[in-house]
Order: structure tokens, then sequence, then C-alpha cells
């Protein structure tokens, strides 16, 4: 008995179906090394997508809040090995300062933000459960890892390219990515900046 020879591709009996697979097979091919050329740096380059605060809360209102001075839900200290590097202690005593921010969870609003943090070697790990929407007062470290969960969002789009050489038009798969911003945290005055990096404060 012969032995069927197995192989990757599936086989089609006609030569228009044939066509078709491996037009397909090239434009998955063309789709693979897209993907695969999106650097960190290249998607960083990415817009980000335009939205607007979900807390709109005027002066009068933000003087009337109860002040929110959050602590961290659970700390696991360091290891014995493990040592703080004096070196930064600058940055570090920049980073503990507490600052008066507002929170938003931009996938489920209103949804309290859980988070660990360990902003430099040494520290505890600390568990933070930050309410949203309100002002609070928490470290700087807290607010500005907030302020960095974001996502890139990939997607596919159809363009149809008119050749050069007059012979046609020819159709591409081309990767858009946008920069998604799924937790954010800002000032509650926008007089100075709070966030360690970010140019907008």
């Amino acid at each position: 008995m012969k032995e069927k020879k197995t192989t990757n591709k599936p086989e089609v009996s006609s030569k228009f179906a044939q066509k078709e697979l491996d037009k397909a097979e090239a434009k998955f091919e063309q789709f693979n090394d897209q993907v695969k050329s999106l650097t960190q740096d290249r998607m960083n380059e990415a817009p980000r997508e335009d939205f607007e605060k979900q807390t709109k809360l005027s002066q009068k209102e933000i003087d009337k809040s109860n002040k929110i001075w959050l602590k961290p839900s659970r700390s696991v200290p360091p290891g014995q090995k493990e040592k703080f590097n004096e070196n930064f202690r600058k940055q570090y005593e920049h980073a503990k300062e507490y600052v008066n921010f507002i929170a938003e969870h931009r996938e489920i609003i209103g949804e309290t933000i859980e988070t660990w943090t360990k902003p430099f070697p040494g520290m505890d790990c600390e568990f933070w459960e930050v309410p949203t929407n309100k002002p609070l007062w928490g470290p700087r470290y807290l607010a500005d890892q907030i302020k960095r969960c974001s996502y890139h969002r990939l997607s596919t789009q159809e363009n149809r390219i008119t050749s050069s050489d007059g012979m046609g038009q020819y159709y591409g798969t081309l990767v858009a990515d946008k920069i998604v911003q799924r937790l954010d945290a800002y000032p509650v005055q926008d007089k100075k900046s709070v966030f360690l990096g970010a140019s907008s404060f």
C-alpha cells in the first residue's frame, strides 16, 4: 500500500482554486512580515487615540471633596540580598512625594484600579486599590505608573495601489496601529507637572 504524502499546504483540484490559494498565502506572508517589522520604536511613534476626560469637576467641587489619602493595601518587603542603590536617592525622594491627581479607568468606567508598584530595587512591592473619577492624594510613582498603562491596537487595512508600469492595480494589506490609553492619571490642578516623564504637565 502506497503511503500518502503529507504537506502543510492543502491540495486543491482546479487551477483557479490553486491560484486563489497561492494569492491568500502571499497575503498572509506579507501580513506576517509587516507584523514582524513592528519594532517597539516604530510602535511608540503610532498616534494616540483621542479621548475626553471622564471626570469633569469644577474648582468648587474639588475644594469640597473629601481628601482621600492612598496607602497600599499590602506590602511585600524585598529579599535580604536586594539593597537600595543610594545613587538613586534623589529620584526616590521625588517619586515618593504625595501628589493630588484623578485616576480614570478608560475601559471599565468607574472600576477601581488595582496595581502593584516597585519603582526602585530595594523598595517594598506594594499593592494599591485606587478609586477612580475623584481627587486623590498618592505617591508620584503610583500616579506615574497608572499614566503609563496603555497598549497598541493593531488592525489591517486594504489599500489599492495603481502600478507605475500601467499593468493594473494591486491590493496590499498594511498593519496600522494606534496607542490606546487603558488607564489614566492627571493632576487635579494643571499649575505644574506632578508626573515623572510627562511632558504635557
